[in-house]
């Protein structure tokens, strides 16, 4: 019986390549808001079952999640990413940043522990380089972060029979990458930035990483900003 992996934020981007990354070994769900957003993913991946949620819906995650028993592999890729000073950040950016990059991972990954368990699974966060060290203009991100990545240590004290890995990625060539960049008034040059599929790439080392070793984090920074 080949693993099941869910892949949540896999329509666009990272979770697109880590889902293309996955698919020749393991059995997919593919998240993202709504099954129009996944129509291309499953179109490109025939074997790909949608999984379509709002993840910071917890009525809407609790029914998705009810007929999962078991599962393998959780990628935790959804997330996002508003920037702004701190003197700039309003309390409702504040909330939605940490809804949607630790409240949703933590209630989703509450809800699939029992599934988890079944499989001695894996958690992968995908975490950031905000997630390690904070820079100006990326507070409520950072701190989100920062909130993750202690999330997965203490789920990795509570629930020694998974492994959980936080991947700490510096930035990533993708649309959300032009996005942010457009928005700090640069130039976009994708040399300067790491390919999703390298990341991808590691996402899938730390899964096929032989049982007697836990891979707790993985860090890779783009060569040209080392």
């Amino acid at each position: 019986m080949r693993p099941t992996a869910l892949i949540t934020g896999a329509s666009r981007g990272l979770g697109a390549a880590i889902a293309r990354e996955l698919a020749p070994t393991h059995d997919l769900l593919l998240g993202a808001r709504s099954p129009e957003a996944l129509s291309p993913m499953l179109e490109e991946l025939p074997g790909a079952v949608g999984w379509p949620a709002d993840l910071t819906d917890h009525d809407a995650v609790a029914a998705a999640a009810a007929g999962i028993e078991r599962l393998d592999v959780l990628v935790h890729n959804a997330g996002v990413a508003d920037l702004g000073t701190v003197a700039d950040t309003t309390a409702e950016v504040w909330r939605r940043t940490f809804e949607a990059n630790v409240v949703a991972v933590a209630e989703l990954t509450r809800l699939l522990l029992p599934a988890l368990r079944s499989a001695n699974g894996h958690v992968v966060l995908i975490n950031s380089g905000a997630g390690l060290r904070a820079n100006a203009g990326w507070g409520a991100y950072a701190a989100s972060k920062f909130a993750l990545r202690a999330f997965g240590d203490a789920l990795r004290l509570e629930e020694p029979a998974l492994r959980v890995t936080s991947i700490h990625p510096g930035r990533i060539d993708t649309d959300m990458q032009r996005d942010i960049v457009a928005t700090e008034g640069g130039e976009y040059d994708p040399g300067q930035f790491l390919k999703a599929t390298t990341v991808a790439g590691a996402v899938r080392g730390a899964i096929e990483t032989p049982r007697d070793a836990h891979p707790t984090e993985v860090v890779l920074r783009p060569i040209a900003r080392s």
